[in-house]
């Protein structure tokens, strides 16, 4: 027989169980994905991604798979970041990534980096007018890589992605990146259109590239240089989409010769940071 007590502590439950199911829809999805990502891992590989996020005091990292061969080339990482690495026989490597992956005797299973906001991020260093990157939709991990890479060498701010219909973060994407993953702010928002009128509240000139456009990104960018600018760059094939194109302050090209001004989305966002460099 249950006491008062108990009653009350059941009667509370109930109504707690009750109220969870009040819940809206959208609430309760919102709430799913929180604890989704909170538990998301995943797995880096490769000698250069994985000492520079070992050697990243800002990365969670969990579980770190070595031959002999790669803890030696990595002595002194492994040593800076604390870790108890995972010998692994080069034959049958442990470490739960495709087994196609030049993973070159190193794995380490990482937690996602949090880079902050678009406002924190975005505004600069004081010394420089800032640049930023935004990405279109574009889903291939090797392009943001490559992407990131660039974008660290010519030193924008942050790479700009919206979180679906965009590379997450993965192995392959970090590899190709060669450790700028773990310096290169690379950012996943709401909504692309969003972010792009955030920055140009922020004084942002948004140049959107399109192989059509009149304007040529020197051109467009021509006095503008001391203004903070970011530049956005569709998937290849489709481009920019239609909301993206409106949101844009202006729409640019990149200055070609003769009748060919096809580029890998990757090499035509390089060309465009080192065309609108302050």
């Amino acid at each position: 027989m249950h006491n008062a007590k108990t009653q009350r502590i059941v009667a509370r439950s109930g109504k707690g169980a009750i109220e969870a199911m009040k819940k809206p829809r959208w609430v309760v999805e919102k709430e799913q994905a929180k604890r989704a990502v909170a538990a998301e891992t995943l797995w880096l590989f490769g000698l250069h991604a994985v000492r520079d996020a070992l050697q990243n005091e800002a990365r969670e990292k969990l579980r770190l798979v070595v031959t002999k061969n790669a803890h030696d080339k990595l002595a002194d990482a492994i040593e800076t970041s604390g870790m108890t690495p995972e010998p692994a026989d080069p034959r049958r490597f442990p470490a739960p990534i495709d087994p196609q992956s030049v993973h070159q005797g190193a794995a380490l299973e990482v937690k996602p980096l949090d880079w902050g906001t678009l406002a924190s991020r975005c505004l600069g260093d004081g010394e420089s007018p800032p640049r930023v990157i935004l990405l279109d939709r574009v889903t291939d991990p090797h392009n943001v890589g490559a992407i990131l890479r660039s974008a660290e060498v010519f030193g924008a701010c942050a790479v700009i992605a919206p979180r679906h219909h965009a590379a997450p973060e993965t192995g392959a994407l970090a590899k190709t990146a060669s450790g700028a993953l773990e310096r290169q702010p690379y950012l996943r928002i709401r909504n692309l259109a969003d972010g792009i009128t955030e920055l140009q509240s922020m004084g942002y000139v948004v140049l959107g590239l399109d192989g059509e456009a009149e304007m040529t990104i020197e051109q467009a960018v021509e006095g503008r240089r001391n203004r903070p600018i970011a530049l956005v760059l569709g998937a290849e094939g489709p481009g920019l989409r239609q909301k993206t194109r409106e949101t844009c302050d202006q729409l640019v090209r990149i200055d070609y010769a003769g009748g060919f001004g096809s580029l890998n989305v990757s090499n035509a966002a390089a060309v465009a940071m080192y065309a609108a460099r302050p």
